[in-house]
């Protein structure tokens, strides 16, 4: 997708912080949304999943990208929004394969398990892939309760 096209929530802890900072500078010709966090201080995941998920949901970001250690805390907090389909990628494969089939819109990067570089082309793959729909548009209908 073409970068004025859409517009991008940021969101991390502690421990995604130097990730998001990365990704913040790398993405610089897309809109761009920090909810922070703003240093590498400890802080809790939720209060920064929550924020991108909302602005994902509400429809002021298109998309959304978490960063924390392991990329689960961020996704289960951002997956208890009812329009939010955050997946957790750690290969190129699993973030195409996560528009592709689920319709994600929000990534979660594992920063402790990912390099920097895998991280900008996991990010590029999920902006840059469409959902298939048709069966797999089904099935996502399905998730929200």
């Amino acid at each position: 997708m073409e970068p004025n096209n859409i517009k991008i929530a940021l969101g991390a802890d502690h421990a995604g912080f130097t990730y998001k900072e990365m990704l913040r500078l790398f993405l610089s010709a897309y809109e761009l949304k920090d909810f922070g966090a703003y240093s590498a201080d400890s802080v809790d995941y939720p209060d920064f999943a929550h924020p991108v998920a909302e602005a994902v949901e509400s429809g002021e970001c298109t998309f959304g990208i978490l960063v924390c250690g392991s990329g689960n805390g961020i996704a289960i907090a951002a997956n208890k929004h009812q329009q939010i389909r955050a997946a957790i990628c750690w290969e190129t494969e699993l973030a195409a394969l996560s528009r592709l089939h689920n319709n994600a819109n929000i990534i979660c990067i594992p920063a402790r398990f990912v390099t920097e570089e895998l991280a900008k082309e996991m990010v590029m793959t999920f902006l840059n892939t469409v959902f298939e729909g048709g069966r797999h548009e089904t099935r996502v209908n399905k998730i929200s309760c």
